[in-house]
């Protein structure tokens, strides 16, 4: 009997699928992916390996070649995130995205969009207005930094780069935003606290004071800043939360790409006291493939411990990979699980 995962993965053509299937009626086993007609149910025979199915006396599909030696999809991926990420300032073509993973365009789009949540189109366009975040922050003219990131021109700034303001305003490191902020020592070091008027933007461990300030100025470095003792309370029911699990939820301006929002959406939903490694989490999120992907967005988060990314672990248990220092991570868990 063929199971109805099984057998939705043969309908859907699921190139991620781990098992090959034999047609009783044609002595020829293939691929889930395979673009050839698909059998009738009562006609397949699973099999977890392809030497399983020739044992079995199935011979391999001359159009998928299911014994030819290739690459895994987590290898195609890569190959996508690569030609994506080595190419910023240029907008990648469907099909030659899929071209050089070995795929059709239609399948590159699917597979990308499942593994990483956010199409490669969309993907493009957020490394696109990194590119521009960094040459803004670097001085160049606001017209040079949005063509030199690629933009065709300058309406398309304003569609999904997640600024958090107009791209001039950006380019002066945030002149005119005010984001307000408070210092507290606490038991994991010093903890500072940023805030603009939509909510809760920063939030990062230090080793002293000066350098929590610093961390502030070093991302807004022409914002005015304003301290302000009422966001200790914000520190405080942060703190709380880990201590005692007493759950207090201020809002937060978190600023990131689609798939990065999603990220720190699904880390706040991990219990107090427990751990996911990044496979976990991305399972848990629907995209069995991103793993890497959720690494990357998990590093970039602001807003420490309200966004518990210290909850995730490495694949064999060890606390691996904080953006503020793993002997901390390690601290803070501790006092999760009393």
């Amino acid at each position: 009997m063929v199971d109805e995962k099984t057998w939705r993965q043969i309908l859907d053509r699921d190139p991620a699928a781990r098992i090959v299937y034999g047609v009783a009626t044609t002595g020829i086993f293939c691929r889930p992916s395979c673009s050839s007609r698909r059998p009738l149910k009562t006609n397949l025979r699973i099999f977890a390996t392809v030497e399983d199915a020739r044992l079995a006396g199935f011979r391999p599909c001359l159009r998928c070649k299911p014994d030819a030696p290739g690459r895994s999809l987590d290898d195609k991926l890569t190959s996508m995130l690569r030609l994506i990420e080595d190419n910023p300032g240029r907008r990648i073509p469907l099909v030659e995205l899929g071209r050089g993973a070995g795929m059709s365009a239609f399948r590159a789009q699917k597979n990308f969009k499942a593994a990483f949540g956010v199409s490669p189109l969309a993907y493009q366009n957020a490394l696109r207005a990194r590119q521009l975040r960094v040459g803004l922050r670097k001085g160049g003219t606001v017209t040079d930094s949005i063509y030199d990131a690629g933009f065709n021109a300058s309406s398309q700034v304003y569609k999904g780069t997640n600024l958090g303001m107009t791209p001039a305003r950006f380019a002066a490191g945030g002149r005119g935003e005010l984001i307000c902020h408070c210092e507290q020592k606490t038991a994991f070091g010093w903890l500072i606290a940023g805030a603009t008027a939509r909510g809760l933007c920063w939030l990062a461990l230090a080793d002293s004071k000066l350098d929590a300030v610093q961390s502030l100025q070093s991302e807004f470095p022409a914002a005015v800043l304003k301290r302000d003792a009422a966001l200790g309370g914000s520190i405080r029911a942060a703190i709380a939360a880990i201590e005692t699990g007493k759950q207090i939820d201020p809002p937060l301006d978190l600023r990131g790409t689609a798939f990065q929002l999603r990220v720190w959406s699904a880390l706040q939903k991990i219990p107090r006291g427990n751990t996911l490694t990044y496979g976990q989490l991305a399972r848990k999120m629907g995209l069995p493939d991103s793993a890497r992907a959720v690494a990357r967005a998990c590093a970039t988060n602001r807003v420490a411990l309200f966004v518990p990314c210290h909850r995730i672990v490495g694949a064999n248990g060890s606390p691996t990979g904080y953006r503020w220092g793993v002997e901390r991570k390690i601290q803070i868990l501790q006092a999760e699980r009393g």
